[in-house]
């Protein structure tokens, strides 16, 4: 089985990295903002993370019950902040722990005096959007979605544009032109022309964004990996493992791919940065993920659409801005620890 082999060039540059504190400490806040929205459900939610209910104990965020299992009636899921001022539930010896923020991003506080989106206070820290809905919970949500969209996004990309420039740069001749021409006929296809049809015909969906995008993503990477694989196949170590009798397979995935690595390591932050902003903007166009689902690009478009309500466009705006402030100086960070010119390093 092939493993990735980490050459001393690779641990040093790893190892200026961690000098690097801005972009180190980027790194780590980036990574604990994302574990954090990874258990959005326990921190934001409506339903209760511990529910009692004479003399047994449920979990409303990690299973569904329906309402007669709390006295009701009907075996759809209960309100349960309304439940958790029910006489009747509270006769029963009824009680629930709530999690920090008790809304999820979907739910509607329709009844608070007033017209939506309503100020910032301490029931909604961020106030809430046109439908009434906690701003702080749409921006957890959507961090979560917008994150995992762009990490798969980078995968997908670096997949293709590895593969198909490590085999470009290998093979050569025929073979390199072939490929070369259709990337220049497929990259002179709009993108966001492409989004639209596929949109109306099949639905607006997290998983038709991503393919789409995907077949996208991995031209620019392609182009870095097939000069390194030019170049690299020259070399001496190359050749003698071609006169050892190794095969293309193992030459190409055992000998000059781990070397011709940098291109993605370097350029990995910044197909982060251009996946959320990508998803950003089209759900921002209204091309992106369907309603109700959490986007930041929603809050955006409610935002500069309404621009007295400053707390929804000046939130989705820092959050926007942060984030892709960490990962530009993470980007930053990578790109000078493997620059083999060693040039100065960031503070």
């Amino acid at each position: 089985m092939w493993r990735p082999r980490f050459t001393p060039q690779t641990r040093e540059a790893w190892s200026r990295f961690r000098r690097m504190r801005r972009a180190w400490w980027s790194l780590w806040i980036l990574l604990g903002a994302f574990a954090v929205s990874l258990c959005s459900e326990v921190i934001s939610n409506e339903r209760p993370l511990v529910l009692g209910y004479e003399g047994r104990l449920h979990f409303p965020v990690f299973r569904f019950y329906p309402a007669t299992a709390f006295g009701g009636v009907h075996r759809t899921e209960p309100d349960y902040l309304a439940l958790r001022d029910d006489p009747g539930f509270k006769r029963n010896g009824g009680w629930m722990v709530h999690p920090i923020v008790p809304f999820g991003p979907v739910r509607s506080e329709l009844w608070l005096p007033g017209n939506p989106p309503h100020p910032p206070s301490a029931r909604h820290w961020l106030g809430t959007d046109r439908s009434a809905r906690d701003v702080f919970s749409r921006l957890l949500y959507g961090f979560r979605t917008s994150m995992v969209f762009a990490l798969m996004l980078m995968a997908c990309g670096m997949v293709l544009g590895v593969t198909i420039g490590a085999i470009q740069g290998y093979l050569g001749g025929k073979v390199d032109l072939a490929v070369q021409r259709m990337i220049e006929i497929w990259s002179a296809l709009p993108m966001l022309y492409v989004v639209i049809l596929l949109g109306s015909i099949y639905g607006q969906n997290f998983w038709m964004l991503l393919g789409v995008m995907a077949l996208f993503e991995w031209i620019g990477l392609s182009f870095y990996i097939r000069a390194d694989c030019f170049r690299l196949k020259q070399f001496g170590y190359v050749q003698a493992a071609r006169a050892a009798g190794a095969g293309g397979f193992r030459i190409l995935f055992r000998h000059i791919l781990p070397n011709a690595l940098t291109p993605m390591i370097t350029l990995a932050p910044f197909m982060l940065i251009g996946g959320i902003g990508a998803l950003t903007a089209l759900d921002f166009l209204g091309f992106g993920l369907p309603p109700p689902t959490a986007s930041w690009g929603d809050l955006l478009d409610q935002g500069m659409k309404d621009l007295t309500r400053w707390w929804v466009v000046l939130s989705a705006m820092g959050a926007l801005f942060f984030t892709l402030l960490l990962a530009t100086f993470i980007g930053e960070g990578v790109r000078e620890a493997f620059d083999p010119r060693g040039s100065n390093q960031l503070k």
